[in-house]
């Protein structure tokens, strides 16, 4: 079968390059993603895939153009050589791909990657600081629910770190530690407060940032005023204290059907949707009160019910997180059929 074996350029200089990537470029015709990477000069003349950068409309249709430029080639040697930035364990979408693909064997040789220069620099075991990977690329959609530390990579120009800005409240209380560079002579580690992160920071593309306390989004401050008001209630009101989730399911049961029938009386003439809000507004109260008894008990909070849902529909979606690229989003009746599906599959497990 053909094969295709992958091995990482390591971060920084040369000095972290594994032998066997020199071994590989030597034994096998081998291809560099890109020779923008301190350790490329040392495989100066093996051909790159750097003006796929340049032809393609998307990053996305970058690496899938590299994918099928690699599989291309197996065609006419039955063994290549395939060399990343860093380690092709982490952060590296080509290899991926590669894997999906049945027609070619891809074997990955691990190596160290900037994540091992990160955690020497921060002095910190990821582990006992319960640190999340975030990719730069998609910080939005992927910091949602996420509190505590973060390590956000690939943070390669001005528009990523003006979305990260943008996308969190942040003030001067808060500050980001940026890492440039890790392992190169001209490494460069600083803090800056959180305002000014696309001021000061020139990004590149071995730009990363140490968030050591997300921000917490800005209308998340009405949502946790009524959290802290429901724990008061409960700590000072007879009739909140008295309350168990049993007891809440007729009012439940009434607020659902106020809900309901709001939205049967909307009137889009005047476009407004006051009632509505005020209905849904006394919904939430019942949620946020079971969550808040649930907390007291011990059994479950707010966040996990937040979790759980966000774990739900991220795996009811899979036309969303999983399609591979290029490949044709299902029809309604499809989608319906597939919701079915992995909803009675789940009720199963």
């Amino acid at each position: 079968m053909r094969r295709i074996i992958v091995s990482g350029l390591g971060p920084g200089n040369g000095l972290l390059v594994p032998d066997f990537a020199r071994r590989m470029a030597r034994e096998h015709p081998t291809f560099l993603r890109t020779k923008r990477h301190p350790s490329a000069s040392l495989f100066g003349d093996l051909e790159s895939f750097d003006s796929l950068y340049e032809s393609q409309a998307t990053i996305s249709d970058v690496y899938a153009a590299i994918v099928e430029r690699l599989i291309s080639e197996t065609r006419d040697s039955e063994t290549i050589g395939y060399l990343v930035p860093g380690s092709p364990l982490v952060a590296e979408r080509t290899v991926e791909l590669l894997r999906s693909r049945p027609e070619v064997d891809v074997e990955v040789i691990p190596c160290v990657s900037f994540l091992d220069l990160v955690w020497s620099r921060l002095e910190i075991d990821p582990f006992k600081a319960k640190v999340t990977l975030i990719d730069g690329q998609n910080f939005e959609s992927e910091i949602v629910g996420v509190r505590g530390a973060a390590l956000v990579s690939q943070c390669d120009n001005q528009f990523v770190l003006s979305d990260i800005k943008l996308a969190l409240d942040g003030d001067s209380s808060h500050v980001v530690k940026v890492m440039q560079r890790l392992g190169m002579d001209d490494e460069h580690i600083f803090e800056v407060e959180w305002n000014d992160l696309d001021r000061i920071v020139r990004a590149d593309h071995l730009t990363s940032l140490w968030i050591p306390e997300l921000p917490q989004p800005g209308e998340k401050q009405e949502v946790d005023a009524l959290r802290s008001l429901v724990a008061q209630l409960r700590a000072e009101c007879p009739w909140d204290r008295a309350q168990t989730h049993q007891s809440l399911v007729p009012g439940l049961l009434e607020e659902a059907n106020e809900v309901v029938s709001a939205i049967e009386a909307l009137d889009l003439a005047d476009g407004s949707f006051d009632h509505l809000v005020e209905e849904l507004g006394d919904l939430l109260f019942h949620i946020f009160l079971q969550s808040a008894i649930g907390e007291e008990n011990g059994s479950f909070d707010l966040d996990d019910v937040a979790a759980a849902v966000l774990a739900k529909m991220v795996r009811r979606h899979p036309h969303i997180f999983e399609r591979k690229p290029g490949s044709p989003m299902p029809s309604l009746e499809e989608l319906a059929d597939q919701w079915k599906a992995i909803k009675a599959s789940e009720n199963n497990d």
